[in-house]
C-alpha cells in the first residue's frame, strides 16, 4: 500500500489506523505485514463499504477532515467500477526481518548458499544472466535511477525492478530515494565472488 509521507507521524502516533481505497478486488489481506513508505504495517481487516455509510470520524481515522475529502482522494486514480474498501491496520514496531538480514554479514556457509542461489537465478533466467551483473552494476553505480540502470542492460524498467526486488528479498540491496545500493550482506556476497 502506498501512503503519502504526511501520514507517517499520525500513523506512528496511532491517530491514523484506517485507509480507504477503490479497487476492483482487495489488494491486501488481513493478517499480513506490508512494507510502505511510512513503515511496516499489519493489515487487521479489509471490507467493502458503501460511501454513504461513512462518517467524519472514519475520515479522521484515515487522516482526512471530512468524508468528502477522503473520497475525493480515493477516487483520484480509481477505475469507474472499483469498489470502496476500508482497510484497518496498525504499525509494526518490531524490526523488519529483511533489513536485519541485509545488515548481517554472512558466514562461509551462508555465502556459499547465496552464491548458489544467484547462480541458479542466472541459469534459469529467460532473459539471460542478470543477478550477478545487476549486483555489480548497483555496486558501481549506487543511487542511479532504475530506468537508467535497466537501460544499461537493454531492459524495460518494470521487469528490471522486479529482479532487483528478488535481490532485495535476499538481503543484498537497499532501495534509496533514487536508485539502489548494496547492503553490507550484498557487498560481502559480491566481494566473495572475486
Amino acid at each position: 500500500m502506498l501512503f503519502a509521507l504526511r501520514f507517517a507521524e499520525p500513523i506512528a502516533r496511532g491517530e491514523v489506523d484506517l485507509t480507504f481505497r477503490r479497487w476492483k478486488r482487495a489488494q491486501v489481506r488481513p493478517g499480513r505485514p506490508y512494507r510502505t513508505p511510512v513503515g511496516r504495517l499489519q493489515v487487521d481487516e479489509v471490507d467493502v463499504v458503501a460511501p454513504g455509510d461513512l462518517v467524519d470520524a472514519d475520515a479522521r481515522r484515515a487522516g482526512f477532515d471530512s468524508v468528502e475529502a477522503m473520497l475525493a482522494e480515493a477516487d483520484k486514480h480509481a477505475a469507474p467500477d472499483a469498489e470502496l474498501y476500508r482497510v484497518r491496520f496498525h504499525k509494526l514496531d518490531e524490526p523488519d526481518p529483511r533489513s536485519e538480514l541485509a545488515a548481517s554479514v554472512p558466514d562461509a556457509d551462508d555465502l556459499t548458499a547465496v552464491r548458489r542461489r544467484l547462480d541458479a537465478m542466472d541459469a534459469r533466467s529467460a532473459h539471460g544472466p542478470w543477478a550477478w551483473a545487476t549486483l555489480a552494476a548497483i555496486a558501481e553505480r549506487p543511487a542511479v535511477r532504475a530506468p537508467d540502470l535497466a537501460a544499461s542492460f537493454g531492459r524495460e524498467t518494470a521487469p528490471f525492478k522486479a529482479d532487483v526486488r528478488r535481490l532485495k528479498a535476499l538481503g543484498l540491496t537497499h532501495s534509496l530515494p533514487v536508485g539502489y545500493e548494496l547492503s553490507p550482506r550484498g557487498r560481502a556476497v559480491l566481494d566473495s565472488r572475486s
